[in-house]
């Protein structure tokens, strides 16, 4: 017998800066957090961004900006006790995701998607534990290590058992975007692997998990969607997908991303259905982006997080609605509309160099491109490898909307600043 279908919560929305608003607060507001709070603001939600630091991107075009230690209990409590938000978002891994968890508890707030969600899925111990061990989805085989001795031994075996083996992946249980992620070939390998995960690490939990390497064909991206129906289903949360996004990494970082991927009718079934197990034991409403291996017809689950990922990016030229339309929608209660407008494709543009208040040459360069259009996250410091910007293209095939959004992005060239001359 199916279980009863869940009853979708939806917000009457208001005036913002007014006694009707439907607040809505982001914790983590960077480049995917400031698509959220624009795409909310056109459907009249006031916004409060909150960052580790002041100016960053999401804060500079949302109603109100915050800046805090979000991994603080203290910190985190005393800023929702004084917003009181109708929705509080986390859109980074690192939040004091136990104290979202008690205030949830308490009816103090609503967590999107839940606050189980956001703790699951904010270190990949929690997640791969529920899809491995509780949900069964096939994964790559996998330990967790909490030392240098203990992921040696994790790879070799103990007491006649086997190992992981080689190569192998080793990653901090909490990261984003492949930081301190790396493929480890044989036994030279594994110290400076342990150190790079200890230094990518979000918060310094000394704690690893090794994978299994997967002979896999390619990885993709299911943008997984939990908001309400249509027609009949309109009060419940029915399960929605968007077509399969590809990407390319370079050390774990999303460097490209298109979209639709071509799959095998057979492995798509099979990502979905791998999607939706670990999307309905997560529950809420939300967009999830649940990252799959396939080779063949075989699917291997991943990761996900409970909120719009780097590779959906393409997704602002490819669909009607882009994930980020599409995460504002769902959590509000309203319907969706997942389907696809353009082939197409996105590059990350990097900043290159160590500098604040950088300049962008270029840019009219790379728009000249029929097809092809730039976001400029207006990250106020620049790193060498810091995404400041992504290059989006559509075309008639994914080759060519590739070559587009790669060819934009490395028109565009990020300077410092000349200096000012005094007197």
């Amino acid at each position: 017998m199916s279980p009863s279908p869940q009853t979708v919560t939806t917000l009457t929305l208001g005036t913002p800066l007014s006694p009707s608003a439907v607040r809505v607060m982001l914790l983590g507001s960077g480049e995917l957090g400031k698509e959220v709070l624009i795409a909310l603001q056109r459907l009249g939600v006031e916004t409060i961004a909150v960052d580790r630091y002041a100016n960053a991107p999401g804060q500079q075009v949302a109603h109100h900006a915050r800046t805090i230690t979000m991994s603080d209990p203290a910190q985190l409590r005393a800023l929702i006790e004084a917003e009181k938000p109708h929705l509080v978002v986390p859109e980074i891994e690192a939040i004091a995701t136990p104290l979202l968890e008690e205030m949830e508890a308490a009816g103090q707030v609503r967590v999107i998607p839940t606050a189980r969600a956001a703790r699951l899925t904010m270190d990949r111990e929690g997640i791969r534990r529920l899809a491995a061990e509780t949900l069964g989805l096939p994964t790559s085989p996998y330990q967790f290590c909490d030392s240098l001795a203990e992921l040696q031994a994790a790879i070799d075996g103990v007491d006649g058992q086997p190992g992981i083996g080689y190569p192998c992946v080793v990653k901090p249980v909490m990261s984003s975007s492949g930081k301190g992620q790396s493929k480890i070939d044989g036994p030279a390998d594994v110290q400076t692997a342990w150190e790079y995960a200890m230094a990518g690490g979000r918060v310094s939990h000394g704690r690893v998990i090794v994978e299994g390497f997967i002979d896999f064909d390619y990885e993709i991206t299911q943008l997984t969607v939990r908001a309400a129906g249509r027609g009949a289903q309109l009060g419940e949360v029915v399960t929605h997908f968007c077509e399969p996004i590809g990407h390319k990494q370079v050390s774990g970082d999303y460097v490209e991303s298109w979209q639709p991927y071509p799959m095998h009718p057979e492995a798509l079934r099979k990502s979905r259905e791998i999607s939706k197990a670990v999307t309905d034991n997560l529950g809420g409403q939300g967009l999830f982006g649940v990252e799959l291996f396939v080779k063949g017809e075989q699917v291997w689950f991943s990761e996900v997080s409970p909120r719009p990922h780097d590779t959906g990016l393409v997704t602002l030229s490819t669909q009607v609605q882009s994930e980020f339309e599409l995460h504002a929608r769902a959590i509000l209660g309203l319907p969706v509309d997942t389907s696809l407008r353009s082939v197409g494709a996105s590059a990350v543009i990097y900043g290159g160099v160590d500098a604040q208040d950088v300049t962008f040459d270029g840019v009219a360069e790379a728009l000249s491109e029929p097809g092809t259009d730039i976001r400029l996250f207006g990250k106020p410091e620049s790193f060498v490898k810091r995404r400041m910007g992504v290059a989006l293209a559509t075309a008639d095939d994914v080759d060519a909307a590739r070559a587009k959004a790669r060819s934009a992005a490395a028109k565009v060239v990020v300077k410092t600043p000349m200096p000012q001359r005094k007197g």
